[in-house]
């Protein structure tokens, strides 16, 4: 517990926590609004009649425990971006500002020192989860009142905002997994910043494409991407051609178990020096 609250007053000294809020606050109000006009006209019928492949989808989405369960997650894309930087730069901090060697000859157990950094930023990034999704209850609540839909807080609902916990957890070690591997704090941000946002639009434009030629089976595929996989955990319910939300969670898992593990035994061997 020691090493946990040295690793959370590491965070807690430096400008790091402050600078991914204030990057954050913008973006999560700017999902807002686009999560309000999609939930008015989803609830209202404002998009017309959808396309004869896509009905099922649409009328899946205006379920309103799948609105809620929307606006109860706002801003989990830009969220798991958020907590994966502040993975990265709990590991390569240590090697930007030249602390990393103190730390190993304070505590010579380097995977104590590794677990300590994996607990600390889990435990940092379900608070980051905690002050959006009472954020999100608040805001989502009056949302849908304002659409005329009511405040919804059923099972699924509330399965989606516990998945949702759990994909702001492994984000946070699957961070701290690449600070392990990229040392180099502009190399590691950078190299975080394109896989995520980068990956994600090009497997979303890959799938589609192929899906429309060989099928909707190809959806499945998108387990295979840690943001979609993300994203579809916080459905409301299972979606026509999606892949169950309990999938997305296992393959996140996994995920995070290799980053932990592979970052674990690279932190051993390497030298510090």
């Amino acid at each position: 517990m020691n090493l946990v609250r040295a690793e959370l007053l590491k965070v807690r000294s430096t400008s790091i926590w402050w600078i991914l809020t204030l990057t954050y606050l913008p973006l999560w109000g700017l999902a807002l609004f686009f999560n309000y006009l999609q939930t008015d006209g989803l609830a209202n019928g404002d998009f017309g009649e959808a396309p004869e492949n896509q009905a099922d989808v649409v009328a899946a989405a205006s379920q309103p425990d799948n609105l809620a369960a929307n606006l109860y997650t706002n801003g989990q894309f830009f969220g798991l971006l958020m907590v994966m930087l502040l993975g990265i730069l709990v590991v390569t901090n240590e090697f930007f500002h030249q602390t990393v060697t103190t730390t190993f000859l304070t505590t010579p157990h380097r995977s104590a020192v590794m677990l300590a950094k994996l607990a600390a930023t889990a435990l940092l990034g379900l608070v980051f989860w905690l002050l959006t999704t009472s954020a999100n209850l608040l805001a989502g609540s009056a949302v849908l009142e304002a659409v005329g839909v009511g405040a919804r807080y059923g099972g699924a609902v509330w399965e989606a905002v516990g998945l949702n916990a759990l994909a702001y957890l492994l984000w946070a070690i699957l961070g701290v997994g690449i600070g392990v591997l990229i040392r180099s704090q502009v190399g590691a941000t950078v190299t975080g910043i394109l896989l995520y946002l980068g990956g994600t639009i090009g497997a979303v434009i890959v799938i589609s494409t192929l899906a429309a030629s060989f099928g909707d089976w190809i959806n499945n595929v998108q387990l295979l991407v840690p943001s979609l996989a993300s994203s579809l955990m916080v459905t409301g319910g299972d979606f026509p051609g999606n892949p169950p939300r309990w999938a997305g969670a296992a393959v996140l898992v996994g995920y995070a178990v290799v980053a932990g593990v592979v970052g674990t035994l690279t932190l051993r061997r390497r030298d510090i020096s």
